[in-house]
């Protein structure tokens, strides 16, 4: 009885949860309590233990906030504001999640295509391959200032782009070259998934290559496909994020932290965060349950 319990995949994300949030709260005393150790000295204040606790849980700038003040802080700007006001987590959210999709699509688009012409053309696969891979050994916050100052001068200034557009262009680019990767690579593993037996049987067919893609190479490549876009809307989320702060945007979830750092806003940072961290949930969720659509579709496995 106990074992089947325990094995019950609610009480174990219950119990994870709640050990995250117990040493969060030990976290945030710890790092609080200096602080309020000195503001009480300063102060002359006395106070038990429990108020004590209670007033390392209560600050408003913490270092570390409490599950609780995060919690009702993201209640507030999410629920008890318009969605259209730049007040609202969800307004932000939303900027975000624009750019975010229009990396994700299009970084997708160019893993596939690249996919293909890697399994298809020896020579791509030799000279593009290699390319590929060491395009991702930059380190993200390098490169994102250049390729958004870049693109965005170009987009404002030769091609007289509107501002705001020339932001969206330039945190999608970022998400593009986030989510390509993972893409490319998962889809030349599914592309060449197919056994030595199942390429004879399509040449015994007389199946060119046309056919023998679509009829047994596609197939075969979405469970890898759907595993590699997974990874890829996490990513382009973050490329989002991480483009936002040399952009000067006033609004999305990376401008939301910005701001929030600048004026040691920690409340509004991690509420950012939060919804941030359930925005992806979400789309790697969406992912899913495109994925279990078309496999039954297709008849594929699960990867």
């Amino acid at each position: 009885m106990a074992r089947r319990f325990w094995s019950s995949r609610g009480v174990a994300v219950s119990v994870i949860v709640a050990g995250i949030v117990v040493i969060w709260y030990v976290a945030a005393f710890l790092l609080n309590a200096p602080f309020q150790r000195d503001l009480d000295r300063r102060a002359e204040i006395e106070r038990s233990p429990i108020a004590f606790v209670i007033a390392t849980m209560s600050q408003p700038k913490p270092t570390l906030p409490a599950p609780h003040q995060v919690a009702v802080d993201t209640w507030q700007t999410v629920f008890m504001v318009s969605p259209f006001r730049p007040s609202s987590l969800l307004y932000h959210a939303g900027v975000t999640l624009a750019s975010t999709l229009a990396g994700f699509i299009s970084g997708t688009l160019l893993g596939i295509v690249l996919a293909v012409g890697i399994v298809h053309v020896r020579s791509l696969d030799k000279s593009l391959m290699p390319w590929v891979i060491s395009s991702q050994t930059i380190p993200i916050l390098a490169l994102a200032p250049i390729l958004v100052v870049v693109a965005f001068n170009l987009f404002t200034g030769q091609l007289k782009f509107p501002t705001d557009l020339s932001r969206f262009v330039a945190k999608a680019l970022i998400s593009t070259y986030l989510s390509f990767f993972p893409v490319t690579v998962g889809m030349v593993k599914g592309l060449r998934s197919p056994s030595p037996i199942n390429l004879d049987l399509m040449r015994t067919y007389n199946a060119t290559r046309a056919e023998t893609f679509w009829k047994l190479r596609l197939p075969s490549s979405l469970p890898f496909l759907f595993t590699s876009m997974k990874v890829a809307v996490a990513a382009s989320l973050v490329g989002a994020i991480v483009a936002e702060l040399p952009t000067g945007a006033v609004a999305g979830i990376g401008a939301k932290l910005l701001v929030g750092s600048y004026y040691s806003q920690s409340i509004q940072m991690w509420s950012a965060l939060v919804v941030g961290s359930l925005l992806a949930a979400v789309l790697v969720t969406a992912v899913g349950v495109v994925e279990r659509r078309v496999n039954r579709m297709m008849g594929a496995r699960a990867a």
